[in-house]
């Protein structure tokens, strides 16, 4: 009995004792720490789970995005690659009805064009956006000017070009400086929003530095933000330019097209999108040939254009680079 008492007091005294341990399992583990290490595992099988699933999406859009460009080259490239030769390059449409002729004065006419485009589309589109970021913040006119980019964007092309036509061509003539003209309206608002959007994103640190060490406003804005934001800026400048080079419907109420050579900004311009349209709407089996060969080549040509802008700006000259 005494030894009962013994280690029945020796039980009430572990029992007290704080310190005290937990029984051990079978395992030799406690059971707290067996269920943290199970949830453990299975934080870690679900981690590497939803991460593969997340890859597997992130793969599935890239190929979803890339598949109709690569779909619409190679179908162009079989439809079209056989007309291409020497004589497509260098000669003018043939009359309907004859074989051979090219599409040489809608290349060049295509080229004026968007040049003309080009030139008076950017410079506006980039200064809309440097007021709308730097100068007009907080002002009802950059307000209005934003809202106005907005609704341009979503305007119809055939509404741009029936808009020029009658400012320009009406009482007039068709003509080249009226093609750019309607293409450089498209250009503007796309070029505008994307420049305020990308001098948004140069931080304001930069600036207060600049400002700190007695630059003026202008010079801030120039070598400062527009160099800082210039792979951006120059993205959306590419992103204008790809969307008005196909464009038809503004040039079949400005520039109208022409069959025979014209450099002239003041007369009737051939372009490749018109020239494919007219193709593609007669009934002549060589001029639908002809068609193909002309939308593989106004594909290539954007293509080119954007890939050397590219280029361009990959070596540092349009980076800001000093």
């Amino acid at each position: 009995m005494g030894g009962d008492a013994g280690h029945s007091g020796e039980g009430k005294l572990m029992s007290a004792n704080p310190l005290h341990e937990p029984p051990v399992s079978d395992g030799g583990q406690l059971p707290s720490t067996d269920l943290r290490s199970k949830r453990k595992s299975f934080n870690s099988v679900w981690r590497y789970l939803v991460n593969h699933a997340v890859t597997v999406l992130a793969v599935l859009s890239t190929v979803l995005v890339i598949a109709p460009l690569v779909a619409i080259l190679v179908y162009l490239l079989y439809m079209g690659a056989s007309s291409l030769n020497l004589a497509f390059f260098t000669h003018i449409p043939a009359p309907e009805g004859e074989a051979g002729g090219g599409m040489a004065n809608a290349i060049v006419g295509s080229g004026i064009v968007l040049a003309l485009a080009s030139l008076m589309g950017i410079p506006v589109g980039i200064g809309a956006g440097v007021y709308l970021a730097e100068f007009g913040r907080g002002k009802t006119l950059a307000a209005a000017v934003r809202f106005t980019a907005d609704v341009l964007n979503g305007v119809p092309s055939i509404v741009v070009g029936i808009a020029v036509f009658g400012l320009l061509v009406q009482g007039r003539s068709y003509s080249a400086f009226a093609g750019g003209v309607a293409l450089a309206i498209m250009m503007v608002p796309t070029i505008a929003r994307t420049t305020e959007e990308m001098l948004a994103t140069v931080p304001h640190s930069i600036r207060e530095a600049a400002l700190g060490l007695g630059v003026p406003k202008w010079r801030t804005v120039v070598s400062v933000s527009l160099k800082t934001a210039s792979p951006g800026i120059i993205t959306g400048c590419m992103l204008a330019f790809a969307r008005v080079a196909g464009e038809t419907a503004p040039l079949l109420f400005t520039a109208f097209g022409n069959q025979f050579w014209s450099y002239k900004l003041t007369e009737p311009i051939a372009a490749l999108p018109l020239q494919i349209y007219v193709y593609a709407m007669s009934p002549s089996d060589e001029w639908h040939r002809l068609a193909w060969a002309g939308s593989l080549v106004l594909i290539v040509m954007i293509m080119v254009a954007v890939t050397l802008v590219r280029i361009y700006a990959s070596r540092g000259v349009l980076k800001g680079a000093s």
